[in-house]
């Protein structure tokens, strides 16, 4: 790889995400608005485009978007309204789609973040309503078009060009597809399409605070990637201005619309980028303004659910997790509320994430399953840690449990231990003292290394009994003999 200045370079990135929004049916008519179902099954007069078929706005899609600018603490605007946006292509019947161009439902909005340990404020632009396209397929001697996509309820929420390295546009895209699974206004799936990424880069020398041309990656459907995407073109960039400096920026990045290639790992022209201009923007005349009330917009705040960044502080304030484990945690709708269910039953919040996320993940990892769809219940990893934490168990034991339940998921922790003779701890303090005194008389150089202060050898002692009990001695009891009788030699 070319050794580049990168030190002497600001990357400018901002985001526009596209999110599908999970209304029963679509945003301007009553056609199912459902994914996975035979070509061309959920159309109608209005989807395909037909003479004479007007629109009627979904409601349930502006109740959905006021909670989303309520959650940004953006700017839910009271008078909203459609406009027309002309396009040419085989997967939009019409030539045209229904968007929201001048006078967008949501203005403002930001977002604090952790990023890499640093607290971080992003801000966004706008949040608008826009009816989705179809879908083109691709087969090895003709294309079809399948339209149940095609009229499907979109927001797109539009950053502030101000994320300046590909961890902080990927830790806020990762952040607005979790306010949307905790407001159950999406189910952000990315490789069903359901939320899309379009990434705008361009770069610019450090301290220079205006903006240089720029170009666009379109549909990055996962976080790797779209980190990826934005890493590559950073690299392009700045390789074009280093090798050409006496060029100007618009003659070295002219505005495209690029694809990111995931095999060659590069960033691959498309075409050259439209204008405003070329859309030919102008009010919808089928459809009336959005006009909102300010009891209706008191009424959706009401009901919000607690979110992401709510749980987030309260993880890591009141919880004492980590920033890392509690963002791993809230990003995950699904992760988050199995260990909420948990923690009800067994408030040990440090112990039970560490076995959510990583004994139990680990051992999910190769089948591409998680605990969480196991049928593993919450209740039995709560049951777990409890004898953990109560001693009941060792932690060697635990884990020989807990690859049982993986083995036969819904059977009860304490149901495996009672069963099975070897899952019983030792509590028999003489016959664990027995043990201590071998390894106190095999190992002397230990107990004077711990005399002179070095933890480790402690540390050593204990795993040579536990060793010798087969991972069953109580770890109380073995800590206290040792100590006192160290201290009595």
């Amino acid at each position: 790889m070319r050794d580049l200045p990168y030190h002497l370079w600001e990357p400018v990135i901002g985001l526009e995400i596209h999110v599908q929004l999970n209304t029963q049916s679509k945003l301007f008519s009553s056609a199912p608005n459902r994914f996975g179902d035979e070509p061309n099954a959920n159309i109608s007069v209005v989807c395909t485009g037909q003479p004479g078929a007007l629109p009627v706005l979904n409601q349930e899609a502006v109740k959905k978007a006021i909670q989303f600018g309520l959650a940004i603490k953006g700017n839910i605007t009271k008078i909203s309204r459609f406009d027309r946006k002309s396009y040419f292509y085989p997967d939009s019947p019409r030539n045209f789609q229904i968007t929201q161009y001048d006078h967008p439902i949501i203005r403002g909005g930001q977002l604090t973040l952790d990023v890499e340990g640093e607290s971080k404020t992003f801000h966004i632009n706008r949040a608008h309503l826009e009816d989705d396209a179809g879908m083109l397929k691709h087969f090895s001697t003709f294309a079809g078009v399948d339209y149940n996509r095609a009229g499907a309820p979109l927001i797109e929420i539009v950053s502030e060009p101000c994320f300046h390295s590909s961890k902080e546009a990927s830790a806020y895209a990762q952040a607005i597809r979790a306010i949307l699974l905790y407001l159950d206004a999406s189910d952000g799936n990315m490789e069903e399409g359901s939320l899309r990424i379009d990434v705008n880069i361009s770069v610019r020398p450090k301290g220079e605070q205006a903006l240089r041309p720029r170009i666009e990656i379109k549909n990055m459907n996962s976080f790797s990637f779209l980190e990826m995407a934005i890493e590559s073109e950073i690299r392009r960039q700045i390789a074009l201005y280093t090798d050409s400096p006496h060029r100007t920026p618009e003659e070295l990045i002219p505005p495209g619309t690029y694809r990111w290639d995931p095999e060659t790992r590069e960033t691959i022209l498309m075409r050259r980028k439209e204008s405003a201009d070329d859309y030919r923007y102008f009010p919808e005349p089928d459809l009336v303004p959005i006009v909102l009330s300010d009891e209706l917009i008191d009424e959706i705040a009401s009901h919000l659910p607690e979110l992401p960044q709510d749980r987030y502080r309260r993880y890591v304030t009141d919880l004492g997790l980590t920033p890392y484990a509690a963002n791993l945690l809230v990003n995950d709708k699904k992760m988050c509320d199995y260990f909420e269910e948990a923690l009800h039953i067994e408030p040990h919040p440090r112990a039970l994430c560490n076995w959510i996320t990583v004994e139990f993940a680990g051992r999910f990892k190769e089948t591409g399953k998680t605990v969480m769809d196991s049928g593993i219940l919450p209740k039995h990893v709560a049951k777990l840690v409890h004898m953990i934490e109560k001693q009941t168990i060792t932690g060697r034991i635990a884990k020989a449990v807990a690859d049982e339940m993986v083995t036969n998921p819904g059977l009860d922790p304490e149901t495996i231990v009672a069963k099975n003779p070897d899952y019983q701890p030792v509590a028999d303090v003489a016959a664990i003292e027995q043990l201590v005194d071998q390894v106190l008389s095999e190992n002397p150089q230990s107990v004077i290394d711990f005399k002179a202060g070095k933890d480790k050898a402690f540390s050593f002692l204990v795993g040579q009994v536990m060793k010798l009990s087969r991972g069953k001695a109580t770890p109380q009891i073995v800590n206290d003999l040792l100590k006192s009788k160290i201290a009595k030699g």
